[in-house]
C-alpha cells in the first residue's frame, strides 16, 4: 500500500488529542487557536483524528507553548531538545549506546522523568520513571499523556535509528486503564499492562540492543523535516500489515472474512500473517474488533441507524452478538450508550443557550 494511502486510513484516538492539550489547558490557553482548520470536535470524544492532523497538532502545541513537552511539567522543554536528542543517539554504534546518551540528555531537558535501560540474560526493559510524582491523581489525563508521548517517542525514534520496527513483549503503564486504551494495540503493543505505581516498563529482546545505528546525517535532515510532530506518524503498529488486514475487514463489511481467508487475499499464508502480527504487536482478532468497535461508535454518535442495522452491517450473524461485544467495549448497552450521548448534548446545549 503506498504511504500516502496508508496515511489516510490511519488514525487516532481523541484520548490521544485530547492529552497533549492538557497542558494549555492548564496555562489557560484556548486549544481553539491550535485547533484551526483541522476538523477536530473534542467534545466527540469516540471520533478519531488522522494522523497527519494530529502531528500537524502536535507542532502547533509547541510552538504555542514554547514547550516540546506540551506544557506537561513545571520546566519547559524547549523547542531543539528533539533535534539535539536525535543528534546526540545518532552518533552512537549501537542502540544500547543510544539510549544510555538518550538518558542522559533528558535528564538535563526532562528532569522529572528518569529513562533507563536494564538487560537481564535475553529480555531488557525500558523504564520510565517519575522523580516525583507529577500530578495528584496518578490518573490525571496530564500525566497518562507524559508516559505516553515519552515512550512513543524513544520507541518511534530508536526504530528510525536502526532502520527497522522494534517490537515491545510488554508494557506495564503506572496508571490505570484510559478509555482509549485499546489504541495501544496499534501504538505500542497489544500485551498492555495498568498496574500503578511510579515507573512504566516496556520489554522486549535484549538481542535489539546490540542493532547498529544506520542513519546518518543527511537521513537526518530529511527525518526533521515537520519534526518533532512527525514522529507520531512512524513506526505505528497500524502502518504495515495491520493497516493492510483492517482495510480488507473494512472493505468486505457486512462479510466477516476469517484470518485465512485474508491471508490468501494478501498472498501469504496463515502462519506467516499471523508471524507479521505478532511481530507488530497485534493479532487478528484484536484488528477485527478494534474496526468493528470503531465503527460501531462512530455510527451510534452520529447517525439515529436502528442497532440493528448497525450489527448487520458490522458482520455479526445476530443483534444479540452484537450487544455483548458493544457491553464489553463500552460497559454499556447500544440503547445506553446513544440515550447517554443525547443527554450530555441536551445539558450541553441547556447550559450554553
Amino acid at each position: 500500500m503506498p504511504a500516502s494511502q496508508s496515511r489516510k486510513h490511519t488514525s487516532v484516538s481523541m484520548g490521544f488529542v485530547s492529552g497533549m492539550l492538557t497542558g494549555m489547558v492548564r496555562r489557560n490557553k484556548n486549544p481553539a487557536t491550535v485547533l484551526a482548520g483541522l476538523d477536530i470536535d473534542l467534545a466527540d470524544a469516540a471520533s478519531r483524528v488522522p494522523v497527519d492532523r494530529y502531528a500537524t497538532l502536535y507542532n502547533r502545541v509547541i510552538a504555542e507553548l514554547d514547550d516540546e513537552a506540551f506544557g506537561l511539567f513545571p520546566d519547559s522543554m524547549r523547542p531543539g531538545s528533539f533535534e539535539f536528542l536525535c543528534r546526540g543517539m545518532l552518533g552512537a554504534p549501537t542502540l544500547a549506546d543510544a539510549f544510555d546518551r538518550a538518558r542522559r540528555f533528558l535528564s538535563i531537558v526532562l528532569p522529572d522523568l528518569a529513562v533507563s535501560v536494564e538487560r537481564g540474560g535475553d529480555r531488557a526493559e525500558l523504564r520510565i520513571a517519575e522523580t516525583a510524582p507529577l500530578t495528584a491523581d496518578p490518573d490525571d489525563p496530564a500525566r497518562v499523556f507524559a508516559f505516553e508521548w515519552l515512550l512513543r517517542l524513544l520507541h518511534s525514534l530508536s526504530c528510525w535509528l536502526v532502520g527497522r520496527g522494534l517490537a515491545l513483549d510488554s508494557v506495564d503503564f503506572p496508571f490505570r486503564r484510559p478509555a482509549h486504551a485499546d489504541d495501544y494495540t496499534l501504538v505500542y503493543t497489544e500485551r498492555s499492562s495498568f498496574v500503578g505505581g511510579q515507573r512504566l516498563t516496556a520489554r522486549f529482546n535484549a538481542t535489539l540492543l546490540e542493532l547498529p545505528i544506520r542513519r546518518d546525517e543527511a537521513a537526518l535532515a530529511h527525518f526533521l523535516e515537520g519534526a518533532p510532530g512527525r514522529i507520531s506518524m512512524l513506526y505505528r503498529r497500524d502502518r504495515a500489515s495491520v493497516t493492510r488486514v483492517r482495510d480488507l475487514i473494512r472493505e468486505a463489511l457486512p462479510a466477516s472474512l476469517s484470518q485465512d481467508e485474508v491471508a490468501s487475499r494478501l498472498h501469504m499464508s496463515p502462519r506467516t500473517l499471523h508471524r507479521r502480527l505478532e511481530e507488530e504487536g497485534a493479532s487478528f482478532r484484536s484488528i477485527k474488533e478494534a474496526l468493528r468497535r470503531d465503527i460501531a461508535l462512530a455510527r451510534l454518535t452520529k447517525t439515529r441507524q436502528p442497532i440493528a442495522q448497525v450489527a448487520a452491517d458490522l458482520g455479526y450473524a445476530d443483534t444479540s452478538a452484537f450487544y455483548r461485544a458493544f457491553t464489553g467495549w463500552t460497559g454499556l448497552s447500544p440503547e445506553r450508550y446513544r440515550k447517554q450521548l443525547a443527554n450530555s448534548a441536551a445539558q450541553s446545549s441547556a447550559g450554553n443557550p
